[in-house]
């Protein structure tokens, strides 16, 4: 067994994207090939409805699946397949966009005006780039949760964990994405294959994810262990990106930690990259533009 260390601690960034909505953006500045096959991570938790309710309006997706997670709050979306419906707080929505589909998705606040949830887009390989468009649509009730002695509870989404299944499947990049709670003061060893790119986003509490470390009284920013090293404690809006290996260790911090531990199998495929659509050349991805310049981006069936 080898516990993987971490390659680095990335802060999400504010940005807008739709039509004016405020959100961090944790993956999709560029790093394309860092994290594949997974392309953006988005967490759009906002108390203020000002900042979310302009929403996402109609727009295409070509060659990727995107994963809506609601935490709290509703989002509505409709398709050009004739789909429509509401997510609410817990539910997931698994959207291979494949050949092309015209979506919106529209936020709205709790009773309190929170809107919470992340979106993950996931690449598809070049041999499905111009397949089907599908959804997977899961309610929260569906969604296996594990709970361990200690008080950890995982959340499984998809992929196989701790004897449980998540709901999604069929799903090219065979993802596995958890949702990860460790009590205050608890260490855990989560397994996650070898061959997987994995990271970690947390969204609750602090933790770190360094096997040598010992837990430390006080969280800090970065504290000294084993005389010239120094431990980061990952908090709020951080992405951990791993290292190869088959475990990952956390400690929670003073408060518990709460993360998206998501992972998957790369896909080592050359990727063409404009907005909204994921092509694996150049021209494939201006054939894509033209063909929503002339009306015959969504493919016959």
């Amino acid at each position: 067994m080898s516990l993987r260390s971490v390659k680095k601690i990335i802060q999400a960034q504010p940005t807008l994207e739709g039509a004016g909505v405020h959100l961090r953006r944790a993956i999709g500045f560029g790093e394309q090939n860092e994290f594949d096959p997974f392309l953006l991570l988005d967490d759009f938790r906002n108390e203020n409805p000002n900042d979310y309710l302009a929403g996402f309006p109609w727009h295409p997706h070509r060659g990727i699946e995107t994963i809506t997670y609601v935490l709290a709050g509703n989002v509505s979306h409709k398709d050009s397949l004739g789909n429509n419906g509401i997510l609410s707080g817990g539910d997931v929505q698994w959207m291979t966009a494949g050949s092309g589909i015209l979506h919106q998705e529209m936020p709205h606040g709790d009773e309190n005006g929170r809107m919470h949830g992340f979106q993950l887009w996931a690449n598809l390989p070049s041999s499905l780039k111009m397949t089907s468009p599908h959804y997977q649509d899961v309610s929260s009730k569906d969604i296996p949760v594990v709970i361990d002695d200690d008080g950890t509870h995982v959340r499984i989404i998809c992929g196989n964990f701790w004897g449980k299944k998540g709901p999604v499947e069929g799903i090219a990049a065979d993802p596995h994405y958890l949702d990860v709670y460790v009590p205050p003061g608890q260490q855990k060893i989560l397994k996650v294959e070898t061959s997987r790119t994995a990271f970690a986003y947390i969204f609750e509490g602090s933790g770190n994810f360094h096997a040598a470390s010992a837990l430390q009284p006080v969280l800090t920013e970065t504290t000294e262990f084993d005389g010239n090293e120094t431990l980061q404690w990952a908090k709020n809006r951080s992405l951990v990106s791993f290292e190869t290996g088959d475990e990952v260790c956390v400690c929670a911090g003073e408060n518990g930690v709460r993360f998206l531990l998501v992972s998957g199998t790369p896909l080592r495929e050359p990727i063409a990259w404009g907005g909204p659509i994921v092509m694996n050349t150049q021209e494939q991805l201006r054939q894509a533009f033209a063909e929503l310049r002339i009306g015959t981006f969504i493919k016959e069936r």
